[in-house]
């Protein structure tokens, strides 16, 4: 017999489960949220003010540099004359991808380039490892442009005033020096320039574009006189292993591209102005790096390239018998590798920037200063760090950790691209890659391709880095993320 008097019972509401292990690594940050929260920071908002230019002269800046005026000496030996095929391979693979970050960026116009374009469609955990190759990408890239910067500013002094900086003061440890000291302080110098702001950045970088373009028409106007056709006579002296070889190592010429999607949150007119700024320098600079490498292979037999440092430099001493060309071409290196550090250390701050607004990486690194609009701790410490590594670790070495970090974040936006069209085909396209999922399929199998072709030390160097990420993204992001915490509105479930 029931009890009269007693409240009615209520069954109390189980608690909502918590969501396991792999739907936390899996948890999506939705694409209007990435848009919404673009340029916000801690204590500031980064400023608008880049047109289709600027982007564009960023993407070139980034791109056109030490690929070219120094890489270009350890791929030859590589692939002998067939390097200009090389450069067609890098390039290829290149574009694919560049069709894939244009779609993008037109979609999604933030800060965080692929690591914000797969944390909108591949999930938190293979977001954080894309932004980890990012920082390996950038960081890296960023020391390797520097030493080379250091060997061009050696050929510019001896060509005005006789001197050179000595081995122990211009050479990493292990290379006959104690500590490179001009690779950190162009890199001290391009922190300089960032701390004022993004605006006043581009047009330094404008102005150091306009100066490198200038110098490889110079260089290729000269060294054409010198051009012999018999140099082309053994064309492929290494087979395609070579070829492949020469390929994935300047791969590293053409990263710079995906600079202008970084700066999608500083964009007057992101969905319109990124895609067509990324497309516009990638032809640029492809037209660019093939004719400087034709005429270089023409000027000077393939072999001669081996051990070369300042290598456009001296082919222009070699064909003109003087040494007058060669210092300009060596000023002119000087100016516009310098403008590759500042805007690759553009990019590497704002990518950290919008992890830390995620919160992945601490949040002092997303603190924008109200003045100048620019994210000033983030710079400082990121320019420290490549300075530090610019100054003690090889070129070569260098060089092939940036290609093998670099193809795995273009593999991820090619498979990216393919993701969001099928769970978000209403979303707007101010851009879209022809063919369906084709080109991006073939972008994805090219990165690998080209991953592969590298050699098992990098493989060993990119599985350790990939190792500490992972630590760290554990022990620290794992948590401390905002969709993590509930910061923000609700994400989307996981399909």
């Amino acid at each position: 017999m029931l009890d009269q008097g007693a409240p009615p019972h209520h069954p109390i509401p189980a608690a909502p489960a918590s969501p396991g292990v792999a739907a936390r690594l899996l948890r999506r940050k939705p694409v209007e949220r990435l848009v919404a929260e673009g340029g916000q920071g801690e204590g500031g908002q980064l400023r608008r003010s880049l047109g289709l230019w600027q982007l564009t002269m960023i993407s070139i800046g980034a791109t056109l540099g030490t690929g070219i005026f120094v890489v270009l000496g350890d791929a030859v030996p590589e692939a002998g004359p067939a390097v200009t095929l090389s450069f067609v391979i890098a390039g290829l693979t290149a574009l694919f991808s560049a069709l894939s970050y244009a779609e993008l960026a037109g979609s999604i116009p933030v800060a965080g380039s692929s690591y914000s374009y797969a944390y909108a469609t591949l999930g938190e955990l293979v977001a954080w490892i894309c932004g980890w190759c990012l920082v390996l990408e950038y960081g890296v890239s960023v020391a390797a442009v520097a030493v080379g910067w250091g060997e061009y500013l050696n050929e510019l002094l001896d060509g005005t005033i006789g001197v050179t900086i000595p081995d122990v003061l211009s050479s990493a440890p292990g290379e006959g020096g104690v500590i490179n000291l001009p690779a950190l302080v162009v890199v001290l110098l391009a922190m300089v320039f960032l701390l004022g702001g993004a605006r006043e950045s581009a047009r330094a970088n404008t102005i150091m574009v306009c100066v490198k373009i200038a110098a490889l028409v110079l260089f290729c106007s000269i060294g054409f006189m010198g051009f012999k056709s018999g140099n082309y006579a053994d064309f492929m002296p290494l087979g395609m292993t070579g070829v492949s070889a020469a390929g994935a190592t300047l791969f590293f010429s053409y990263i710079g591209f995906d600079a202008a999607s970084t700066a999608g949150e500083e964009a007057r007119d992101p969905k319109r102005d990124l895609p067509r700024a990324i497309m516009l320098s990638l032809i640029i600079v492809t037209a660019l790096y093939v004719l400087v490498a034709g005429v270089a292979v023409g000027a000077w037999n393939w072999k001669k390239f081996d051990g070369s440092e300042a290598t456009l430099a001296a082919i222009m001493n070699d064909v003109t018998g003087q040494t007058f060309w060669g210092t300009m071409l060596a000023l002119g290196a000087v100016i516009s590798i310098a403008s590759v550090v500042l805007t690759v250390l553009y990019g590497q701050t704002r990518i950290l920037f919008a992890m830390s607004r995620d919160g992945l990486v601490p949040k002092a690194l997303g603190k924008v200063h109200a003045k100048s609009g620019a994210p000033r701790l983030n710079t400082v410490l990121v320019s420290l760090f490549c300075g530090v590594l610019a100054a003690l670790i090889p070129l070569g070495k260098l060089v092939d950790a940036t290609s093998i970090g670099t193809l795995f974040a273009f593999g991820l936006v090619n498979i990216a691209v393919v993701l969001l069209r099928y769970r978000r085909p209403e979303l707007e396209r101010t851009f879209k890659v022809a063919f369906g999922p084709v080109l991006p399929v073939l972008g994805f199998l090219f990165c690998a391709y080209n991953m592969f072709s590298l050699d098992t030390v990098t493989w060993v160097v990119f599985g350790c880095w990939m190792a500490a990420g992972l630590v760290f993204y554990f022990l620290y992001g794992y948590r401390r993320s905002r969709l993590a915490t509930g910061d923000g509105p609700a994400v989307t479930a996981v399909k």
